[in-house]
């Protein structure tokens, strides 16, 4: 390669670089003021991440599906996202969405479509409304989610650092070859420091003991969410779910890991205090 050329291969590598800062920060900065609000912006919010997930999953398909059966799931999709959108009971959203897939099934198997829109249904639409549903409008859904924004953001940095650091055996060189044993234990350690950190707040209900725990399940979790897009992508022969986002690749690409913590999380909460305010499980409000 001439030295012209590797000057430009430079150049283009610090402007993709510089593209990807600008749209992280710029995302991260509407998520963050989209969380604070909470309420019916923040499930507007997750709608959106729900129809982009959808679509995405959609798109990376190599097997075309037939037009009906993509219509029927894109109407159940919005029926289910509207009636999140505009403050439905969780229970009533969840059987909406467990109906959805029941329907959806059926008219895969009878239409010879298969299943693979009913999992992209249940893949979009069940982490979304727990997101929605962690969050809520009061003050302990917004520490539910910045505790979960916590645990999951920093796994994935310091998953990130920490293999590239110490290297070593490959966490699953089959599907992410750039994946490391050391990065992905230390990611979950370093989350679950972030997670203790959060049982010293006042509205804290557990001590750092569980919610330490908590912080290290949803870690492993986020990080197999993670293996699971990338083994799609692979299995789809794509290295971007999209590229709806400037520098990042597609929506699914940056919150694989978020929306799989987040579905765990809702659940284990939702036991605790119910389907409509689970975060009171972990936060006083």
């Amino acid at each position: 390669m001439s030295g012209a050329q590797q000057g430009k291969g430079a150049k283009t590598a610090r402007s993709n670089l510089q593209l990807r800062i600008m749209s992280a920060l710029v995302l991260g900065a509407l998520v963050l003021i989209v969380t604070y609000f909470g309420g019916v912006a923040f499930r507007i919010l997750s709608a959106a991440i729900a129809a982009a997930i959808f679509y995405e999953w959609t798109a990376m398909r190599q097997d075309r599906v037939p037009p009906v059966h993509l219509a029927l799931a894109v109407i159940l999709l919005a029926v289910i996202l509207l009636a999140m959108v505009l403050g439905q009971a969780a229970t009533t959203v969840i059987l909406l969405l467990l109906g959805g897939l029941v329907l959806l099934a059926a008219h895969g198997l009878v239409s010879g479509a298969g299943l693979a829109s009913t999992a992209g249904l249940a893949y979009a639409a069940g982490p979304a409304l727990a997101l929605a549903y962690l969050r809520g409008g009061d003050a302990a859904g917004l520490l539910a989610i910045l505790f979960l924004f916590a645990v999951v953001w920093t796994t994935d940095t310091m998953a990130y650092f920490t293999g590239r650091a110490i290297g070593g055996a490959k966490l699953a060189p089959s599907i992410s070859p750039g994946k490391t044993w050391s990065g992905a234990i230390g990611g979950a350690l370093f989350a679950l420091l972030a997670g203790v950190a959060f049982a010293f707040h006042d509205k804290a209900v557990y001590g750092a003991l569980i919610v330490g725990g908590v912080a290290l399940l949803l870690a492993v979790v986020s990080e197999v969410g993670d293996l699971f897009e990338s083994a799609l992508k692979r299995r789809q022969g794509v290295k971007d779910s999209s590229n709806l986002i400037p520098g990042h690749g597609g929506v699914m690409d940056r919150v694989d890991g978020l929306m799989v913590a987040a579905l765990v999380f809702y659940v284990i909460a939702a036991l605790i205090a119910g389907p409509d305010t689970p975060a009171h499980a972990f936060f006083r409000f």
